[in-house]
């Protein structure tokens, strides 16, 4: 039976608007981390360090938005969303303020990695998790309209990049790059609250932030363990397509311009993916293995694009594929575990992928160093993506017909 104090998704009015503020926060956020590549080359050659070691400043700040999901989670339930949002916008500008006036990789690591990091996991859980609340019809393509500024972002902040990293070097390119993160305070200002039917609000749990259920229900571990290794995988080319695009001989602009292509087919596939999964009569855990299947697939074969052109191609299918997969992810939670626990499960869920996160770029950087090219980096990242594909085939039910979305979120809401 539906919990009478939680408030029906109204699909549509002020949840626009959420969308809104989940859109500007992927971009933000996600679509920086993207774009990140860029700073990679000037890092290596101002601080004379292996790409390896390089690698660890984006890998930490990924890894730390993951792991700290749970306390953003936790922390949305006890204050609300609109809080703990604007003080991620304020910690994830912070972070890269400081990070301008860096004299070493350890700097580097602390303010980017640390603070920012943990400025954007105060962002995400919190932002993906309201859409989600807002919307349940059309959940999943809620979902991919929020998720979709990372693509749009990701297309316009890799030439940005290079601009400001050409014009005012790259400290001066943070300090700008610190300015554009500030204004996820202004966005998490729209994620108004929804108000529990009756007169009362139900009051948080607090026993279940600290000792979340969800470790004990099985289909949310498989579900989560399967990320772990899609996560090892999946930030690769958003960190190395730049530099193996330059190792190749293309100037600076070219390479950049193969990530923002690649964004902007992120952007069309997460849209694609959110409105064919609300269309077709598939489960979304079956859209979603296709779909990393496939992700999985253009990764191993990234290497294969010697000539400019082949390898403009690779990109943009990999980044579709890869931006198809994402609104699933997070829509599929819902499957997983009920709306009544989708903060918490996608909070514990980015917590778990953390390590596939932190692990994932540096072995990537390791392997050029070992190597001398990214061939092997990107086979052995699509290797990760693939594996977790399989390991969704292990979720109980997989096979059998769809279910209901009002039967599955009563019967999973309480693990």
């Amino acid at each position: 039976m539906a919990d009478p104090t939680r408030p029906e998704p109204p699909d549509g009015g002020w949840g626009w608007m959420v969308v809104l503020a989940g859109f500007l926060q992927s971009a933000l956020v996600f679509g920086v981390i993207r774009s990140f590549g860029v700073f990679f080359m000037e890092f290596v050659g101002y601080f004379g360090e292996l790409a390896g070691r390089v690698s660890w400043v984006t890998s930490i700040g990924i890894a730390v938005l993951q792991l700290g999901g749970p306390v953003g989670s936790a922390l949305s339930t006890q204050y609300g969303a609109r809080p703990v949002v604007m003080a991620g916008g304020v910690l994830s500008g912070l972070g890269m303020l400081l990070a301008s006036f860096a004299t070493s990789l350890t700097h580097l690591y602390l303010s980017i990695g640390l603070l920012s990091g943990l400025g954007w996991a105060l962002v995400f859980t919190p932002s993906v998790a309201s859409v989600a609340r807002y919307f349940s019809k059309r959940r999943s393509f809620a979902t991919g309209l929020a998720v979709s500024g990372a693509g749009l972002a990701s297309f316009a902040f890799s030439p940005l990049f290079q601009l400001l990293v050409d014009t005012y070097a790259w400290r001066g390119a943070l300090l700008v790059v610190a300015g554009i993160s500030f204004n996820l305070v202004a966005a998490g200002a729209l994620l108004r609250p929804l108000k529990p039917e009756g007169n009362k609000a139900s009051a948080p749990n607090k026993a279940s932030l600290c000792q979340p259920r969800l470790v004990c229900h099985s289909p949310f571990v498989l579900f989560a363990a399967a990320f772990v290794l899609v996560d090892a995988g999946y930030y690769v080319p958003y960190v190395h397509l730049v530099p193996h695009a330059r190792e190749l001989g293309f100037d600076e602009y070219r390479a950049a311009f193969l990530l923002s292509s690649a964004a902007v087919a992120d952007l069309c596939g997460r849209l694609a993916g959110g409105w064919l999964a609300d269309r077709v009569a598939v489960r979304l855990v079956h859209s979603l293995t296709l779909w990393t299947v496939l992700t999985g697939l253009s990764m191993v074969l990234l290497p294969l694009g010697e000539s400019y052109s082949l390898l403009m191609g690779l990109g943009i299918c990999y980044g579709f594929c890869a931006g198809a997969l994402v609104p699933l992810q997070f829509s599929s939670m819902a499957e997983i575990v009920g709306t009544g626990r989708i903060m918490e499960g996608i909070g514990l869920m980015q917590m778990l992928e953390s390590a596939g996160s932190l692990v994932g770029a540096p072995l990537s950087g390791w392997l050029r160093d070992m190597t001398g090219d990214y061939t092997a980096s990107f086979i052995v990242a699509g290797a990760f993506l693939l594996a977790g594909s399989f390991l969704l085939f292990a979720l109980p039910n997989y096979f059998s017909c769809p279910m209901d979305s009002t039967t599955e979120e009563e019967t999973t809401g309480d693990p």
